[in-house]
């Protein structure tokens, strides 16, 4: 977008401002918060760490990957504190309880500080894990709030890049550290916190503005996820393949970010959208149309009537309502015999290795 003029410097600042300020440049933060927020799914790549280093058996190890996942599945406080506070209120507190969680398992695997019992290692690793929920929370709600129209593939994205995150974060390990394990708990301390506190003044409630492009614009930002998670499974496989020397690593790790940064181009034509139509309604100013209150067929005000399917709920109307009754059993059911799984491979690989 080209600036010129007398005012193209001012133009220049202006539009700036809008992108960084602006609704879509929130969601691109979301999804980077989102990118590193998967690390209670890398338990595996650290265990056998911990395992070694603290002399536990496979027992020990299994009541710590237990509340691993108690923790990374606790969110109710995390989305009562989101109801009455700012998203950077329960942002800033993921940050903090992610980094004192992982820094102190850290701490502990390279011996800095004596060693723990086995319940301040459980509580460190719950604290850890359950530091996602209010990130997550924070980074969700609020982009589901500023695009109710498109809630679900909003829903989809961001649940895509959480899942992405594992692999995302080992590339940067990788690049990063090499092959030394227990940097990885300390890039897990870190990173997301760093992530969380840069891109958190942005994530913030907008105005609920539906513009009949925003399908299309999420359209595009599933095009970049998809074309990402495929380069991230390549990589994954070659890796496994071939033994890649630490520049390569640092070659495939920047290809991933300029892969994860790249849907910054659909925000900045959102926003030169956005600018456009500012300027024309400037320029020519359109008539006022007044939407006036209408009555239903009993003689009482729309804005009296129930909440419907789709529109937002109090808490109490959400947990008392059927949808959430079918959501909650469907979630148990699905997820948890997922965990299960995912936690029988885990012994099984432990316990042939």
């Amino acid at each position: 977008m080209a600036f010129s003029g007398k005012h193209g410097w001012e133009d220049t600042k202006g539009f700036t401002l809008q992108v960084l300020t602006g609704r879509w440049f929130m969601v691109f933060s979301s999804f980077m918060i989102m990118s590193v927020s998967g690390a209670s799914y890398m338990f595996g790549l650290y265990s056998r760490e911990i395992k070694s280093v603290l002399g536990y058996d496979q027992s020990t190890l299994t009541l710590l990957s237990f509340f691993k996942d108690l923790g990374s599945n606790i969110g109710i406080l995390s989305g009562l504190l989101n109801e009455v506070t700012p998203p950077w209120v329960v942002l800033s507190i993921g940050g903090v309880l992610n980094f004192f969680g992982y820094f102190m398992i850290w701490l502990a695997v390279t011996r800095k500080i004596p060693k723990p019992a086995v319940w301040n290692m459980c509580l460190y690793i719950f604290i850890g894990a359950n530091s996602h929920c209010s990130t997550n929370t924070g980074a969700l709600v609020t982009s589901v709030k500023n695009f109710p129209g498109s809630r679900g593939v909003v829903i989809g994205l961001l649940s895509g890049y959480l899942g992405l995150s594992g692999a995302i974060i080992t590339q940067l390990y990788y690049a990063f550290y090499g092959d030394d394990s227990k940097s990885l708990i300390l890039l897990m301390a870190w990173l997301p916190t760093a992530v969380t506190f840069v891109f958190m003044p942005v994530i913030k409630h907008h105005k609920r503005v539906e513009q009949p492009n925003d399908s299309k614009a999420f359209y595009n930002f599933l095009y970049m996820t998809l074309i990402l998670a495929g380069f991230l499974m390549i990589m994954i496989i070659v890796q496994k393949c071939f033994n890649f020397t630490k520049s390569e690593y640092y070659v495939t790790t920047t290809v991933m970010l300029l892969l994860l940064i790249l849907p910054l181009v659909v925000v900045i034509m959102e926003e030169k959208r956005i600018w456009k139509s500012k300027k024309e309604n400037i320029n020519t100013p359109k008539p006022l149309n007044i939407i006036t209150q209408t009555d239903n067929a009993s003689g009482e005000s729309t804005q009296n009537q129930n909440i419907r399917r789709g529109e937002d709920h109090t808490i109490l109307e959400a947990i008392f309502s059927l949808d959430m009754m079918t959501l909650f059993v469907a979630t148990i059911c699905g997820l948890g015999g997922t965990l299960t799984v995912v936690k029988l491979h885990k012994e099984l690989s432990q316990n042939l290795s």
